[in-house]
């Protein structure tokens, strides 16, 4: 399977997709010491994000979820890209800054929800926002 995406920050990357089934806020959702989702309501309470893929539908609120997951890329704890049906400037902003800062670089792409079903297991995401079935 291969899918094309729309890039809003281009980077590599690659691990087991984690669908959220709803929004998330990385401010008061995300543990940025250990990169897990800690927000009780949510369906994917007690995940880790870790070196995987998140694919969700959208961001939800907070200006502070970048420096949430800004922090979680710094110590290693977050995700090895992110697939959005809707742009989102914050978690985008968060992705810029891990990168100028030498954090590391992770994907950010926005993708049809539509498409959301095609992603699982492994998979891989590419600079040029192409989306692959690694395994």
């Amino acid at each position: 399977m291969s899918t094309s995406s729309r890039v809003l920050v281009a980077g590599e990357g690659q691990g087991e997709v984690l669908h959220l089934g709803e929004g998330i806020s990385f401010w008061g959702a995300v543990d940025p010491l250990n990169g897990t989702i800690i927000d009780q309501r949510h369906p994917m309470a007690g995940q880790g994000i870790g070196a995987r893929v998140l694919v969700m539908n959208r961001a939800v609120g907070s200006s502070s979820g970048s420096a949430i997951l800004l922090e979680t890329l710094h110590r290693g704890c977050g995700p090895a890209g992110i697939v959005l049906a809707e742009a989102d400037q914050i978690l985008t902003l968060g992705a810029v800054v891990a990168r100028e800062m030498g954090y590391g670089v992770i994907p950010v792409v926005q993708l049809d929800a539509v498409f959301f079903e095609r992603l699982s297991g492994v998979v891989s995401i590419d600079s040029e926002g192409i989306i692959e079935s690694v395994r």
